[in-house]
């Protein structure tokens, strides 16, 4: 393919917010909404699956469905990555976002307990391939010095949808009726709201920068002038000129010896940090979260049915965490504020570790403390999928966001629910808190390799944070 000199991501990182930005956020953003709504059921629900009336699940089971999910989201991830960078992001979004309905649809008919594990890992595979393909085409359409707090907005709004999930779990549940049939309603609820987001996603466009790297110079063209267009209300002339051009040499194809060579080779550093991050994150929140219900009911005696009461008030903390400090990383900086926010999470949890091993923490108090550690933690994950999609080559991005999703849940995730179901259904309270204070070593653990090899990506184009392989 002939060699294309553009100045298209230039033109790209210039542009004001507009209508267009929030379209794009929105529509693909909001897939975090549904899936925090349907995760979050599962959590506040696990307990009432364990109703004779409903699916009779064990306990275990319970954390073997979030293990199976976890592993659905691996594999998910290792396809759809390497097609979102082989095929496009358009067509990728659309047809995870597709995948997502059946599946959550189906999960809501599950018949037993094995059926129900099964169409979870079916829903993860969808969300797998949803993370790369959203967070590639988020970075690459959002102007360079928004791109941290709108991909830790985008990230952290899935739990605007698990506070939702957490307060219907509330309603879903109520008498014996409920604990045996309402979640399923919030299932199917998911689900259909999902086919209004396929309509909201045909708006957005194919990212200009895959375009150009794969040789599609003129549709990159077409893409560009129709974004400046709608970002200036069709008077492109008010913005500002830009002379910085960027040499590309096209391919159809990028195969994984190049991508290895470079992931593995001259940024072996920064794949470090990336899986670093990414299995710190990974081990919190699918070994805390996932199984928070079950340590309410057992250990602090909390009915089935009020899970749902003390769930709501962690996803709220979750979700203010990236709208409060989510501009602090393109102000401050991602590595200080990588380090801070891991770090500070990491402290905040040694110390909800040794409480609740002494017995001095109630439902209502360690609820608290877990409000503060996600109020952290939670710009602190989003910051761990922003980093391994920035951080290297656009010819990789996806494959990278895949890649070390896919290292991240495999070594820190999949297995994490149903350790901590083993650790809550042991005897006394210590076997739990070691476990808490596993996760706290790894978070800090992590924030150090953050401030030591941290990347200062803010405000920087993508072009300039990692050259394209094809440059």
């Amino acid at each position: 393919m002939p060699t294309i000199v553009t100045d298209i991501p230039a033109r790209l990182d210039r542009l004001p917010w507009s209508k267009f930005h929030l379209l794009v956020v929105a529509g693909l953003g909001i897939t975090w909404i549904l899936d925090g709504l349907e995760v979050t059921i599962v959590g506040s629900i696990g307990p009432a699956l364990q109703n004779p009336h409903a699916l009779a699940m064990s306990v275990r089971s319970v954390g073997l469905a979030a293990s199976f999910y976890l592993a659905g989201a691996v594999a998910g991830a290792l396809l759809f990555g390497w097609l979102t960078d082989r095929v496009g992001r358009k067509r990728i979004f659309s047809l995870t976002l597709g995948l997502y309905i059946v599946s959550v649809l189906a999960t809501a008919a599950s018949w037993n307990g094995w059926s129900f594990i099964a169409f979870r890992f079916l829903t993860g595979v969808a969300i797998g391939g949803e993370y790369s393909a959203i967070n590639s085409a988020i970075d690459e359409l959002v102007p360079a010095k928004l791109r941290g707090r709108i991909a830790l907005m985008v990230n952290g709004s899935y739990w605007m949808g698990a506070a939702a999930g957490a307060a219907i779990s509330l309603f879903l549940l109520e008498g014996r009726m409920g604990q045996a049939h309402g979640w399923r309603f919030g299932f199917a609820a998911g689900g259909i709201l999902g086919f209004g987001v396929l309509i909201m996603r045909h708006w957005v466009p194919e990212s200009p920068r895959w375009l150009l790297t794969h040789g599609h110079q003129s549709q990159a063209e077409t893409v560009t002038a129709e974004i400046e267009s709608r970002c200036t209300h069709g008077d492109p002339g008010t913005l500002p000129e830009v002379d910085q051009q960027l040499t590309v040499h096209p391919r159809r194809v990028f195969g994984f010896g190049m991508i290895n060579r470079a992931m593995m080779g001259q940024y072996k550093l920064r794949s470090a940090l990336a899986l670093t991050l990414m299995v710190a994150q990974a081990f919190l929140y699918n070994a805390v979260f996932f199984t928070y219900g079950q340590v309410l009911t057992h250990d602090e005696g909390v009915s089935p049915d009020r899970v749902g009461l003390f769930i709501l008030p962690l996803a709220v903390g979750n979700l203010i965490g990236p709208l409060l400090l989510g501009s602090l990383f393109d102000t401050i900086g991602r590595r200080r504020m990588i380090f801070a926010t891991y770090g500070v999470s990491g402290l905040l949890m040694i110390a909800v570790a040794l409480l609740f091993a002494g017995g001095h923490l109630t439902a209502l108090t360690q609820t608290v403390g877990w409000v503060a550690i996600f109020f952290f933690a939670s710009p602190a994950a989003s910051a761990a999928y922003l980093t391994a999609s920035e951080i290297f080559p656009l010819e990789t991005r996806a494959m990278a966001i895949s890649m070390f999703f896919v290292l991240g849940t495999l070594i820190g995730g999949v297995g994490a629910p149903f350790l901590f179901g083993v650790l809550i259904g042991m005897e006394g309270r210590l076997p739990l808190a070691y476990g808490y204070l596993g996760a706290a070593v790894l978070m800090i653990a992590a924030g150090l390799m953050a401030l030591k090899f941290g990347i200062d990506a803010e405000g920087k184009s993508l072009e300039d944070i990692a050259a394209p392989l094809s440059r």
